[in-house]
């Protein structure tokens, strides 16, 4: 499969992190660090209350703002959730979905991980799908089982016109804040193994134009091996994306 064919997408995850008034100063130190460099689609998943902010600095910039979750209901009574419609009113355009800190602490299965995506999909939204393997799971060599049934799973009746506005992000979930990080090989082989399933749901020409990001423990020193892989279209990028310096490294290797 033919990598170029492929946009390189960077997209930081602030998680619980940044005041509004911290994200509007971040957002002005980074934006002229990544000015120009257009090999990278740069995205910003911001917490809700931060979000007019940071789309109030990124204005001009080459920088997207996104959020890190979405309910899959339009409107209800679901106290402490944002729709869809919400978001996209707020011109958000990214959204991530299944995270492992939601399915972990907060109980989302792949049946609402479904739901969201096709909710945001509806919207008009880009979906930054997370998904991959706890450290038992691929200390028992069922890596490529559990990707395959969560990439199945999570994209139910999602169509091949909708994959265009899908980015999957491995993320091995014992890499995830643990300062551990797959081996590039390990990085590329599970990404091309999940690559394998959207050629066998969608074929091959969807699957070659899926971006697949590397979700676990991405930084500004391991970057530029990891994006060197063939199935590696980028990051979802959680501690260094915090950091203005030590994104603009990931920007500047993903060149």
């Amino acid at each position: 499969m033919n990598k170029a064919k492929r946009r390189v997408v960077i997209a930081g995850n602030w998680k619980m992190n940044f005041t509004p008034a911290e994200a509007t100063a971040f957002i002005n130190e980074v934006k002229p660090l990544v000015a120009g460099k257009s090999g990278c689609d740069v995205v910003f998943c911001a917490p809700y209350v931060t979000i007019a902010a940071a789309q109030k600095a990124a204005e001009g910039s080459n920088i997207s703002i996104g959020a890190e979750n979405v309910h899959f209901e339009d409107h209800g009574a679901f106290t402490g959730e944002v729709s869809a419609k919400m978001l996209t009113e707020c011109g958000v355009k990214y959204v991530i979905i299944g995270h492992s800190e939601r399915r972990q602490y907060f109980g989302e299965t792949d049946t609402t991980v479904n739901l969201r995506v096709k909710a945001a999909l509806a919207a008009g939204m880009t979906v930054i799908l997370c998904l991959g393997e706890v450290k038992e799971q691929r200390l028992s060599g069922i890596t490529r089982e559990i990707v395959s049934m969560q990439t199945k799973l999570d994209l139910a009746g999602v169509s091949a016109e909708e994959m265009k506005r899908v980015i999957i992000a491995y993320e091995p979930v014992w890499a995830i804040g643990t300062g551990l990080t797959a081996t590039p090989e390990q990085a590329d082989e599970t990404c091309g193994q999940i690559r394998e399933v959207l050629a066998e749901i969608y074929g091959e020409e969807v699957a070659e134009a899926t971006t697949i990001q590397y979700g676990g423990s991405m930084n500004d020193k391991n970057a530029a091996e990891l994006l060197a892989k063939e199935n590696v279209d980028g990051g979802l990028i959680g501690g260094a994306s915090l950091v203005a310096t030590k994104f603009e490294a990931i920007v500047n290797a993903a060149q």
